[in-house]
């Protein structure tokens, strides 16, 4: 940490950057970012990390889910609220079947950087750069549009903090009251879904009704009318990030504001890379995206580079196989971290593993899929005798086309009616609440082994 400073990461090797033709425009704008205020603030970042050092412990789970890339054509506020309906929903599934409090972090205020497997794309035989994120450049399939513009970093800064101000107003200002879940429900959601929510609507209202007999009110306590929401995206866009880094008053750490939680994708925590150099030196909670090709002793190297303190609640392993390869690659890396005796939390992402290209030619997810990675992440750490403690799923509010299957029976032939994504395919509402009914069984059996072990360790 000696060698480390906010710029570091610059004499590193950086892949999937964008290469701007003006960089003094660029650095024009990131100077004047690094002047912004912050998007969000130290004191949150580590109450935050302390709550996912719970999570570690088998105390709490955590959830985190929201848009493969957010847009500047979709920034409604009624898609922001929508978002938000679905967290609190599938998070108040989670929490009846688990007994624990669930952690609630959004792929949102800030998530729009993608890295691309091929840094070009072809259509009809034209080939130009390939789309890397509204904050970079246009999906507009032309060569200007195709070009990494400088300013739309402020755009996306500016779209950020309107973001982040509507979600706080809906976490605290009453939104989220208990006695209000039926203002959750959406209108598109199956009448099956409808029903179990209906009935976990009923046992809440019971237990309000409850405590308010026994003098126990709403208005007293706080917990029931607020929820505390955090937000993440990829730590991709390395110049921005560093832009919006800044060094806390009361304890002199550097803390990178533009949001609560980044996480390192695998496509770029290589050891000696320019990522993982900039995300050891900040404080803030930092995911790592673990795929097939992540060997255990490579993982181990990042856990001592990333995590040397051994702090828990800092590292968050966020597996991403495919539910074909769940097996094979997953039970090396617990034994690895186990060995070392490495403080983690282990989360599920069954998206990333799980994208094909249906006949129609549209990519997409089936959901078969996805529930099956989900199953076997818990099945295996249960195995293991470790704790599954996270879900980590690309999802909208929007009645959108774009995962093949679920209770809706999403096929190929839909996928062209709602197919609204600017990148990857994502869960809708319904295919969202959907799977957190499914693997309720597994978040029981998961908190019973919780509540297990730490009898047992105390």
């Amino acid at each position: 940490m000696k060698t480390w400073s906010i710029n570091s990461w610059r004499k590193k090797p950086a892949k999937h950057l964008p290469l701007y033709e003006n960089e003094a425009k660029l650095n024009e704008v990131l100077k004047e970012i690094s002047k912004f205020p912050p998007l969000v603030f130290a004191g949150e970042t580590r109450t935050l990390k302390q709550m996912l050092a719970d999570v570690s412990e088998g105390k709490a789970f955590l959830f985190q889910g929201g848009d493969c890339a957010e847009s500047f054509e979709e920034f409604l506020p009624d898609n922001i609220r929508d978002l938000f309906k679905v967290i609190l929903q599938v998070s108040l599934i989670l929490t009846v079947s688990s007994h624990l409090p669930i952690i609630k972090v959004g792929r949102v205020a800030g998530q729009f950087s993608k890295p691309r497997s091929s840094p070009t794309e072809v259509i009809n035989g034209k080939e130009l750069p390939s789309y890397l994120g509204d904050n970079i450049n246009s999906m507009k399939f032309d060569s200007e549009h195709r070009k990494p513009d400088p300013i739309r970093l402020l755009r996306a800064y500016s779209q950020s903090a309107a973001t982040l101000n509507l979600l706080r107003a809906f976490s605290q200002g009453g939104f989220a009251d208990l006695s209000k879940v039926h203002l959750w429900n959406m209108d598109f959601v199956n009448d099956s879904a409808n029903k179990k929510f209906k009935d976990i609507q009923d046992k809440v209202s019971e237990a309000l009704n409850f405590m308010n007999a026994c003098g126990i009110t709403i208005e007293q306590n706080r917990r029931l009318r607020t929820v505390n929401f955090y937000t993440s995206h990829e730590a991709l866009h390395l110049p921005f990030e560093e832009a919006m880094t800044r060094v806390d008053s009361t304890t002199g750490e550097h803390h990178d504001t533009s949001a609560h939680f980044l996480w390192i994708g695998d496509r770029t925590r290589q050891i000696d890379g320019a990522h993982v150099e900039f995300c050891k030196g900040i404080k803030n909670p930092i995911g790592i995206k673990c795929g097939p090709t992540l060997d255990p002793s490579e993982l181990i190297k990042l856990l001592d580079i990333l995590n040397p303190e051994n702090e828990a609640g800092r590292i968050t392993l966020i597996s991403r196989f495919g539910f074909d390869k769940v097996k094979k690659n997953l039970p090396k890396l617990i034994q690895a971290v186990k060995k070392g005796n490495k403080k983690v939390v282990w989360s599920c992402d069954p998206m990333h593993g799980n994208t094909i290209k249906a006949p129609s030619g549209y990519k997409t997810r089936p959901f078969e899929n996805i529930i099956s990675e989900v199953k076997q992440f818990f099945e295996v750490h249960h195995n293991e005798g470790t704790y599954a403690g996270g879900l980590h799923i690309e999802m909208t509010g929007k009645n959108v086309t774009e995962c093949i299957g679920g209770a809706q029976n999403i096929t190929d032939k839909d996928l062209s009616n709602r197919y609204h994504t600017h990148c990857d395919p994502r869960l809708n509402a319904n295919q969202a609440i959907e799977l957190a009914f499914l693997i309720s069984e597994e978040i029981k059996k998961n908190s019973k082994f919780s509540i297990n072990s730490i009898k047992k360790a105390s």
